[in-house]
């Protein structure tokens, strides 16, 4: 009986995002442990069997500052950004189109669905212009820094996330974005997320990660729902800690921009992404315009 209410407490939010479309960014814990990410996969080839349209995005950085260890090159960050000399984005795209792109497609063949894995220049999918100079402060001195090879998106073109979707493939995407000289640019994976989520005029964003979602400043409590407005007061009062910002600020401006809603989970634990979808209360935050 308890598993008869589990698929009626289901059915109707199958039938709500049957055909619709849901861009699952991937990160957290699921980028460095195994069993995460293929527990991950098998909720996704879930979800697109139930005929949901799925797109993954994923990041990779943990691997990256790993790669250049062993290459002897140190990690440097600004502001959440890693500085990407030429070398750094050779070692970025060898690991995020190399390794794990290719990693996860195998694994969406494993659990019996098609991946195809792509990056941001593939296609023209996502068009990018090198990041101005970041300004930070050294010893109380401001100072002006080049990031390299970091880039900010300029326009996302979903005609080829549409082709594959149409025909029953879910798309696999790196955040390595191509110039309008045919270069390549690191970008950051949140943020390509939500770009593609509003491209695609998708139906919900879900952002996996390795907290439970939004809590408040005593860490005691997850918010079930937040409207935006909430989110951005709950911002200011410095409830969203630095490393939730970046990740909140994606999915605030997903869904100020024509995406239904947003999510952030919580991909550590066992089914999560499927629990969040289809039950009542959900497991992470759900973040609406109003």
């Amino acid at each position: 009986m308890k598993r008869e209410d589990v698929l009626m407490e289901a059915l109707p939010y199958i039938q709500q995002f049957h055909n619709k479309t849901i861009v699952i960014k991937l990160g957290g814990h699921a980028m460095v442990d195994p069993v995460v990410l293929e527990n991950a996969i098998r909720d996704a080839v879930l979800l697109h069997y139930v005929g949901i349209r799925v797109v993954l995005v994923h990041g990779g950085g943990p691997e990256i500052s790993e790669k250049m260890k062993q290459m002897g090159k140190e990690s440097v960050f600004v502001g959440g950004l890693r500085v990407t000399d030429t070398e750094t984005l050779e070692i970025a795209q060898m690991v995020l189109v190399g390794k794990i792109n290719a990693n996860i497609v195998s694994l969406i063949a494993k659990c019996g669905a098609r991946g195809v894995g792509l990056s941001g220049s593939d296609g023209n999918l996502i068009l990018a212009r090198k990041m101005e100079l970041q300004k930070v402060n050294v010893g109380g001195v401001q100072k002006e820094v080049d990031l390299g090879h970091v880039g900010e998106i300029e326009q996302i073109d979903p005609a080829l996330l549409n082709t594959l979707l149409d025909t029953g493939y879910i798309p696999v995407i790196a955040p390595i974005a191509i110039d309008r000289q045919g270069g390549n640019l690191n970008i950051n994976a949140d943020t390509a997320a939500g770009d593609i989520a509003i491209a695609l005029k998708a139906f919900k964003l879900i952002n996996m990660t390795d907290v439970d979602g939004v809590m408040d400043k005593g860490r005691t409590k997850v918010y079930r729902k937040l409207t935006v407005r909430e989110a951005i007061d709950l911002q200011k009062s410095g409830a969203i800690g630095e490393g939730m910002i970046p990740k909140v600020q994606s999915v605030m401006k997903a869904v100020e921009n024509g995406v239904g809603y947003a999510h952030i989970i919580n991909g550590n634990t066992e089914h999560n992404l499927v629990l969040e979808l289809f039950t009542h209360d959900g497991v992470g935050t759900m973040i609406s315009l109003s």
